[in-house]
């Protein structure tokens, strides 16, 4: 949808972080994922296009139940990498949540829509989502690749980070093609990350990678990448609790009884004595 499978206006990423918010916190609601996108399509901005895209992914999840498919029939509009996050979602043998995926697309929309993102911190951040979510790299790194935000450079770098991720370090991987990296004079290597990245990569090498990309969320300023976050409980516990209690205290107030003298069964046969007339 849009020209030239070029980076979309501003715009189009500002209504992209307010429909992936509206289905964030609709979807506590538990209403059907048709409602809310069809609430969502009178919600966003008709001077943009993502209405039509929204009226497709409707139509398509109406009859195939699913939305991934629609995104991917729209790659002029949605990314690769968005449309993967989607289908993981939606896999069922999978175990990423769905909520997940939208939170992290959220920010990823919301990062964008502020102007003149870093590609290099859109790279990361993608990166760092399927590792904290342990999604499938291989078709991870395919659908970033495919991002238009990358020149053919980065898309060459990113295959080759694909092939040795979890075989090379990846702080090796970044500090190489940093400015801090010094190659031979007769090599054709090109720079991709600057020279903060490359002493970021350099001071975390062969440490836990999580600690080398909070430095480099840190330092970079996109934003962290959305967890999933264990389900609150407290409302659960604590009427189960109170029951136990309550069931304690017949207990121990039946065993007291028992060491005065026995327990009384009559009390109990009364209650239940139908009326004699």
């Amino acid at each position: 949808m849009a020209e030239g499978n070029l980076p979309l206006d501003r715009e189009e990423y500002v209504e992209q972080a307010h429909f992936f918010g509206i289905l964030t916190e609709r979807l506590t609601q538990n209403l059907p994922i048709q409602e809310l996108l069809e609430q969502a399509s009178h919600e966003l901005l008709s001077t943009t296009k993502l209405p039509l895209a929204v009226e497709f992914m409707l139509s398509e999840l109406k009859h195939c139940g699913v939305m991934g498919t629609a995104m991917a029939r729209l790659p002029h509009y949605f990314t690769s990498y968005q449309t993967y996050l989607i289908d993981e979602a939606e896999r069922d043998v999978g175990r990423f949540d769905f909520r997940t995926a939208l939170q992290i697309l959220l920010a990823e929309a919301e990062y964008r829509a502020k102007g003149a993102p870093s590609i290099q911190a859109c790279f990361l951040y993608q990166f760092e989502s399927l590792c904290r979510n342990r999604l499938r790299y291989d078709q991870g790194f395919a659908a970033i690749a495919e991002d238009p935000i990358y020149d053919e450079d980065w898309r060459e770098w990113i295959l080759i980070v694909r092939r040795q991720v979890g075989i090379v370090d990846f702080a090796d991987l970044l500090f190489v093609r940093s400015g801090q990296y010094k190659p031979p004079d007769d090599s054709d290597h090109v720079v991709l990350f600057g020279d903060r990245e490359g002493k970021i990569a350099r001071a975390n090498r062969q440490k836990d990678p999580l600690l080398l990309f909070a430095a480099l969320q840190r330092h970079l300023g996109y934003p962290p990448v959305p967890r999933i976050r264990p389900v609150d409980q407290t409302a659960r516990i604590l009427p189960q609790m109170m029951r136990r209690m309550e069931q304690m205290e017949q207990r121990l107030k039946l065993l007291e009884a028992e060491q005065r003298g026995g327990i009384d069964l009559q009390k109990f046969y009364e209650k239940n004595r139908p009326n004699e007339s």
